[in-house]
């Protein structure tokens, strides 16, 4: 097969890949804006909407659109952003650090802002001092992404490997600073265990609004400074000859994939392994350059984490965390198809 045919049948692929995951993702939020304790139409979601968006004047019944627009939407848009924002955190981490097992926690930013969360938590519960976590979880996430470069960059040329340990030492500290809250909360401690698992519940349209911007804005910019991510690839003396400022790069990749992950996190907790798995995956099945893949991880992450979402509110009488049901998954699976990988040694 010659190179034309050859790049002819991944932009096939690729395109045929872009319109299942938008038929899947389209398809998957009205069937979750459907489910739930109460029966609602397709119609009635959309005549609600109408309503909201365009005063069209349907007559819905006022608990119909209190479940539809208060509580199903948000939590919808909430799942596809906060995918999104971490399947493309996940391209760009494994981009900078050249690593395919790479992750947007890798660093330590979720660790920092579990911290944060946890200790506006535990001052709410013990001492009546009211900060509201989802600002304790970002801020703390920002101070650890900037410790983390402080760290990093004592390291002559600001390598990868050097990320990588002042991640772990970050992540170390403040894992300690949580199992300490932990030990303060005492029979209080479930709260801190739930949020630090990672859930959807309680979504609101504020929480649309601070990850909708966020995660378009720095997809975009990810998206643009792509090409140069995938000439770094070629390693750090070629990048250097073709005009890239690796160091420049990968500081500024990093500020934007960990401004991602935290505001994600934030919101909804710790998520594991969309950010490890889509872009793994699509780089397995489909192509390497990052200009694609972020995009495409985009989509798949949006759709995985609303599939997850689903399902979580699902499969039990009590709601199942869904970091904890994306973990379970997503573990095994990745096992899988890392082993099946390497018995073909690829």
């Amino acid at each position: 097969m010659d190179i034309d045919s050859a790049l002819k049948k991944e932009k096939i692929k690729i395109s045929l890949c872009t319109v299942l995951l938008l038929a899947i993702l389209i398809a998957g939020m009205a069937a979750s804006a459907c489910m739930g304790a109460m029966d609602i139409s397709t119609g009635d979601i959309c005549r609600v909407i109408a309503n909201k968006l365009f005063a069209a004047g349907f007559d819905i019944p006022g608990n119909v659109t209190a479940v539809v627009w208060n509580i199903r939407l948000p939590r919808i848009l909430c799942a596809v952003f906060v995918g999104a924002g971490l399947a493309v955190a996940g391209v760009i981490f494994q981009g900078i650090l050249q690593n395919p097992l790479a992750d947007p926690y890798t660093l330590g930013i979720s660790t920092g802002a579990s911290f944060g969360a946890s200790l506006a938590i535990i001052l709410n519960i013990l001492w009546g001092i009211y900060l509201p976590v989802p600002l304790c979880a970002l801020v703390c996430a920002l101070l650890t992404l900037a410790s983390v470069i402080s760290i990093a960059s004592v390291s002559d040329g600001f390598k990868s490997s050097s990320l990588v340990i002042a991640g772990i030492i970050a992540g170390s500290v403040l894992s300690s600073g949580v199992s300490f809250i932990k030990m303060l909360a005492g029979e209080n401690v479930s709260a801190v265990v739930f949020w630090i698992m990672g859930s959807l519940s309680a979504m609101g349209w504020s929480d649309v609004l601070m990850a909708a911007p966020v995660v378009i804005i720095c997809t975009l910019l990810a998206s643009v400074l792509a090409l140069r991510l995938d000439i770094m690839a070629l390693g750090e003396e070629a990048a250097r000859s073709l005009g890239v400022n690796t160091a420049a790069l990968r500081i500024v990749l990093l500020i934007i994939g960990s401004v991602m992950t935290a505001v994600c996190v934030c919101i909804c907790g710790v998520i594991g392994f969309v950010g490890l798995i889509v872009p793994h995956l699509l780089r397995y099945m489909l192509t390497a350059k990052n200009r694609v893949l972020m995009p495409l991880s985009a989509l798949f992450g949006a759709v995985l984490l609303l599939c997850a979402d689903s399902a979580a509110r699902i499969l039990a009488s009590g709601e199942i965390p869904v970091g904890v049901l994306t973990t379970l998954i997503g573990g095994p699976f990745f096992i899988f198809v890392f082993t099946r990988r390497e018995r073909r040694g690829e």
